[in-house]
């Protein structure tokens, strides 16, 4: 029982079962040509030619089965028959009937071309009407919800009547191994309305959404327009998540081009494409004469953004890829995915060691001498650092130096270093020590490398950001943390925050910070209820949020990185150039020397308030937290 239960499972009975019945259209197929070659009389037929028939069929059986079985016959035999299969099977049966002729020819047997003829016609008419017959019952099986295993199928709405939705239509409808019934369709094509696609209606447009899941008891929605810019997609998906239906969607439109769309293909919807962001246009042969034929070194190469920047990097032919960090997991992890995808074709070396480490640091520049440096190795938790001042200065502005020099040092040409939007008026001492260094790629006016920075603000999915967070507490069943209901932040995805760095980089000059644009900002309350939605439950009902304050030096509302008037337009719209005045490097080396006493004195001492004063005279816009958003 257990092996027929795993034989259906993974549709080899039904394959087998169709086999059979395709044998038994092959002999009534000769047999009923014969009856009509002799005017439908079976006395007027010769008896010789009943006895090669008989005796020639099991070979044109096991002839025709095979060339089936070769030509991927039974791959597709449960889905619906569309003109691709049904011509593949006009062809296949062509040439089985071909194949048995020749044989025939050759052991001297002598049917009837006719007979022949109509043999292989009444052959094609079996094959392709039992297909279609099956066809017409996986239809009603579906529309009248017939379920194999009861409690376990779904009842699923798909968003989408176009070529995408047409062919999960056919994948759902041809698998045997997926228990779920396609209720109705959604499209926005007021034509469309009211007709059916393989028995499923189009029931209406997208304001109808709600009223069906409803009366359908949908169970599950997927999204199948994969040609929507991105507004129309959030626009759709922010109606469908207030269903507290399970939300999925169909890959991208090549992926259709290609007939690649299967039910292993459609993915769960992830917050990021209620975010409605157009997709990034990057400027690749700029980015490309880049990092082409170039030695490449990405500090805090294993982290979020610098894992990101490596394999993109790796896409651009580099001569040499150089990751750098602390951390040998993260390390070794995006080493590992890089030898996988490129093996010998990328000259691959990983360096495990920290920044603050100036002789190390030196060490490794003067082995690799990297042409470019994208310096993403950073503390960066905001909380974590207001406990321990001492920990960011020494990491973000002494790590960020030595590889600064160690670059001018071992002719670096470009040094691209990674900012925050928390260098902008910052209210804690991470966002200060980041606003420092950017003070610091200043003072390197007249340095043969060229220094600049990339600023940007929150990426989601990011180690330590709000999103893996939200999905965690989710998991435990809540509730979910929110600091203020009033706070706001921008948020864009990890590969494109990686392109628009690479592709920043490529034009940046020394003394420029360039700024990208972050789109709409989106409320953190919004955010938790969105991931709770796409969760499958509710906000409040199901899982709880819960607001617990404002952390240490974390503000309110985060600056509107585009609302200065120093900023200028790029080739790029979603990069602007931030120009920034030139500091004295005399000026940063007291600045330095005097944030080196002051971290050696308060070694050991648990009162941070000397460091905290000293960052607020270092860089003259950090201000104090409550008072900032006290004035918001």
């Amino acid at each position: 029982m257990e092996l027929i239960k795993r034989l259906r499972k993974t549709g080899v009975l039904s394959r087998i079962a169709v086999a059979i019945l395709d044998c038994l259209i092959i002999l009534a197929s000769g047999g009923f040509a014969l009856f009509v070659r002799f005017e439908f009389s079976i006395g007027a037929i010769e008896r010789g030619l009943l006895e090669e028939w008989y005796t020639f069929v099991p070979l044109q059986i096991i002839l025709t089965i095979l060339v089936f079985i070769i030509m991927r016959m039974y791959r597709f035999v449960w889905n619906s028959v569309s003109a691709a299969d049904f011509g593949r099977m006009v062809l296949a049966t062509a040439l089985a009937n071909a194949l048995s002729y020749s044989l025939e020819l050759g052991l001297h047997i002598h049917h009837s071309r006719s007979v022949v003829f109509m043999s292989m016609c009444f052959q094609m008419v079996g094959f392709i009407g039992i297909r279609f017959i099956v066809r017409v019952y996986n239809g009603i099986r579906h529309r009248m919800g017939c379920r194999v295993d009861g409690d376990n199928s779904v009842n699923v709405m798909i968003v989408g009547a176009g070529q995408a939705g047409r062919m999960l239509i056919r994948e759902y409808q041809g698998s045997e191994q997926i228990h779920a019934r396609i209720c109705c369709i959604i499209d926005d094509d007021p034509s469309k309305w009211g007709s059916y696609i393989d028995g499923i209606k189009i029931v209406g447009g997208r304001e109808e959404i709600p009223h069906f899941a409803r009366v359908e008891g949908i169970d599950q929605i997927i999204f199948a327009i994969p040609t929507a810019d991105a507004r129309t997609q959030r626009d759709i998906l922010d109606i469908c998540k207030e269903t507290g239906c399970r939300l999925k969607k169909v890959p991208g439109i090549y992926q259709i081009v290609n007939g690649e769309i299967s039910l292993d293909s459609v993915k769960d919807i992830q917050v990021e494409d209620l975010l409605g962001r157009d997709p990034v246009k990057l400027d690749t042969e700029a980015m490309k004469s880049f990092i082409n034929g170039k030695s490449v070194m990405v500090t805090g190469g294993g982290g979020s953004i610098g894992s990101e920047l490596c394999r993109q990097i790796a896409k651009l032919s580099p001569s040499q890829l150089i990751i750098l960090d602390i951390y040998e997991n993260n390390a070794y992890e995006i080493q590992q995915e890089l030898i996988r995808q490129y093996g010998s074709g990328l000259d691959l070396s990983v360096e495990i060691a920290s920044v603050r480490d100036k002789d190390k640091i030196y060490e490794i520049f003067e082995e690799y001498r990297p042409d470019v440096v994208f310096h993403a190795a950073a503390h960066k938790h905001v909380p974590l650092m207001e406990h321990c001042p001492s920990e960011a200065i020494k990491n973000n502005i002494f790590g960020t130096w030595h590889v600064m020099r160690a670059a001018e040092k071992f002719g670096t040409s470009k040094f691209v270093e990674i900012s925050t939007d928390k260098a902008v008026n910052p209210t804690n001492i991470m966002g200060a020590t980041k606003r420092f260094c950017e003070m610091m790629l200043m003072s390197k006016k007249d340095s043969p490398t060229e220094f600049c920075a990339v600023r940007f603000g929150n990426v989601l999915g990011s180690n330590g950001s709000v999103v893996p967070l939200f999905k965690k507490q989710i998991e435990a069943g809540g509730p979910v943390t929110i600091t203020d209901k009033r706070i706001i932040r921008y948020f864009m995805t990890i590969p494109e925050a990686a392109q628009l760095v690479l592709e920043a980089g490529s034009m940046a000059h020394s003394n420029q910070i360039y700024v990208l644009d972050m789109g709409e900002p989106v409320k953190i309350l919004d955010l938790a209820e969105n991931i709770i939605k796409l969760s499958g439950l509710q906000p409040g009902k199901d899982i709880e949020i819960k607001e617990i304050g404002l952390r240490p030096g974390e503000k309110l509302y985060e600056e509107l990185l585009m609302s200065s008037g120093i900023l200028s337009k790029t080739s790029n719209k979603k990069i602007f150039v931030e120009e920034q005045e030139e500091i004295p490097e005399a000026e940063i080396l007291a600045k330095l020397d005097e944030l080196d006493k002051a971290v050696d004195c308060s070694e050991g001492s648990q009162d941070d308030s000397m460091l905290i004063d000293l960052m607020h005279k270092m860089v003259p816009t950090y201000k104090d937290a409550k008072s900032y958003n006290a004035g918001r």
